[in-house]
């Protein structure tokens, strides 16, 4: 082989690995894995165009809002995620809680974070998520016990190989993960 014919097929392959990575699969808001991008304060990443509007005209779902409030407290924007919760309508939803429960959390509102947690809880007891939060609240808290009763819960609803079971049971075992 010449050198010019391994410099094409390097950069042939190069070409064809850089492709496969960006064809990847977007996944769900609410997955600790989201890839949805976040925008610049007074922005919102509309899902149906797939880019960021402003915010006072915008004209998205309830649950796109709640969804890019999720993306922004997992980027440690919480007073900005509490905001974009603020304008969804309808705020009794499990996930809408969850989510303010989160930000709260983060902010260091333990105690907050844990009673929307529980309302979530309370809509949706088979929520793993709201339940991995919860739990992680518990060992910030200390009750080692409550969070324990979390980590039961959440393997009845997904076993020990989901995320958030996984997740709750690392922050048990090491509290300063969280």
């Amino acid at each position: 082989m010449t050198i010019t014919t391994i410099r094409i097929a390097s950069i042939l392959l190069g070409g064809c690995l850089a492709a496969s990575v960006l064809s990847g699969p977007v996944f769900a808001i609410g997955d600790d894995s989201s890839t949805t991008p976040t925008c610049k304060k007074g922005e919102i990443y509309d899902q149906k165009t797939k880019k960021c509007v402003k915010q006072q005209s915008a004209n998205v779902s309830d649950e796109n809002r709640a969804d890019y409030a999720y993306s922004l407290a997992k980027a440690g924007r919480y007073e900005e995620a509490l905001a974009m919760l603020d304008t969804v309508k309808d705020q009794n939803t499990a996930e809408v809680l969850n989510y303010r429960g989160y930000a709260t959390r983060k902010l260091g509102r333990t105690d907050e974070g844990i009673s929307y947690y529980l309302q979530s809880v309370k809509m949706d007891p088979q929520y793993a998520k709201v339940r991995e939060y919860l739990g992680e609240a518990y060992v910030i808290k200390g009750r080692l016990d409550l969070a324990k009763d979390q980590l039961k819960s959440i393997k009845a609803i997904c076993g020990t190989t989901c995320e958030e079971y996984q997740d709750l049971n690392a922050a048990i075992l090491n509290p300063s993960k969280i």
